[in-house]
């Protein structure tokens, strides 16, 4: 399981405009890459809308956001539009990039165990080093949790 002080996982990340970005792409700068289970979803379209809402002091601070979930690129265009989010999402379809991160973990719901996309927030340093990891994540605060530890580093 990855640790603050490891080397990131060097993924890449096909984004809803068809291209694609990668980890290596973000050095120089922090990059906040945060992992959650699907789109148009209530917690998942709260925190969205969360760091969108602090996308600007984010980009003050040198530090870009990416939202990474499985599903399809013109799903995540309908969800940002939508929401007139101003934050990238990436998909990750074939799961490597969770896996990579160790998001991809077994969940229980009513009973019943099942694979999904842990909560998670990830905090790469821009020397491609993890200064923070938030596992469990709780949404409400957590945009301005990370942000001031986007201005502690």
């Amino acid at each position: 399981m990855l640790q603050p002080g490891d080397k990131a996982p060097n993924v890449t990340l096909a984004l809803p405009d068809g291209t694609t970005t990668s980890v290596a792409d973000q050095a120089g700068k922090n990059l906040v890459l945060y992992f959650y289970p699907k789109d148009d979803t209530p917690g998942c379209t709260t925190e969205a809308q969360g760091f969108s809402a602090l996308a600007d002091a984010f980009a003050a601070k040198g530090a870009t956001i990416i939202g990474v979930s499985k599903d399809t690129p013109a799903k995540h265009k309908k969800f940002i539009d939508k929401y007139g989010l101003k934050i990238q999402l990436a998909s990750d379809s074939d799961g490597s990039v969770c896996e990579a991160f160790g998001t991809w973990i077994e969940k229980t719901l009513y009973g019943r165990n099942y694979m999904g996309i842990d909560r998670a927030t990830f905090l790469i340093g821009a020397d491609g080093r993890i200064a923070r990891i938030w596992r469990k994540v709780k949404v409400k605060g957590h945009a301005e949790e990370v942000l001031a530890a986007v201005e502690a580093i």
